[in-house]
């Protein structure tokens, strides 16, 4: 028998995202792009975190989301 996986909703999804130890601990969490758009959606993403004050930077196919106000400092 195959266990199967129950798809979360939007809200359920998000939920699973903040609850994880580093968004707790204000640290950094990626997620793959593709993902985001599949289950909350692009845009809702964004807004989402501009709500939250997180900064979010997008490179190769991920979101990073900062989950704290810290600046951001490009060094190299």
């Amino acid at each position: 028998m195959t266990n199967l996986v129950r798809p979360l909703s939007p809200e359920g999804w998000i939920r699973h995202l903040f609850a994880s130890q580093a968004a707790l601990e204000g640290g950094i969490v990626r997620r793959q792009v593709r993902d985001v758009e599949r289950y909350y959606g692009r845009r809702a993403f964004l807004e989402e975190m501009k709500r939250r004050g997180f900064p979010v930077v997008e490179n190769a196919g991920q979101f990073v989301v900062f989950c704290n106000n810290e600046p951001i400092r490009r060094l190299a």
